[in-house]
């Protein structure tokens, strides 16, 4: 328990590091946190900022990715898909892709793809969108990734 309690300490250290914009000490606070749940969402949360501010963040999504790798998998799948979608909106797409490939069960990687492919085609690169939604393995996911391509693309239209 008293882990815990050090980890969430650190982790409220490391938002108002974010805060003050100071990444390279909050990526050193992070990787003192001992809970490894609380470490992964830290690492997270350092990236998705760093990425908002235009700075170079590959460093601490490899950090991320080992701390989340680190994770039972339930709590791996919903933190690399957490992260992922984040990174999409901020239109990172590739980092997202590869957040994706990560995951373990086809379900849950089809859907990241979609979102993406889907992001991708608001952004005017249909044909980018199109080859990422016919790679997705999960036949509904696809389905319902192509009837949402294609609802965007009608409203474009109008």
């Amino acid at each position: 328990m008293q882990e815990w309690y050090q980890s969430r300490a650190l982790y409220e250290t490391i938002n108002g590091l974010l805060k003050k914009r100071d990444f390279d000490l909050a990526l050193q606070v992070a990787r003192g946190i001992p809970d490894k749940g609380i470490k992964a969402t830290s690492y997270s949360k350092i990236v998705v900022e760093m990425a908002k501010r235009g700075v170079e963040y590959e460093e601490a999504l490899k950090e991320a990715i080992e701390a989340i790798m680190e994770l039972d998998t339930d709590a791996k799948i919903r933190a690399l898909m957490s992260l992922a979608f984040e990174l999409i909106n901020l239109g990172k797409f590739e980092d997202a892709l590869k957040l994706g490939e990560l995951i373990p069960d086809v379900s849950n990687r089809s859907k990241i793809k979609a979102e993406a492919a889907l992001k991708i085609a608001e952004r005017g690169d249909i044909p980018r969108a199109l080859n990422l939604i016919n790679d997705i393995l999960d036949e509904d996911v696809k389905t319902w990734a192509t009837s949402m391509l294609v609802n965007k693309m009608s409203r474009r239209e109008e």
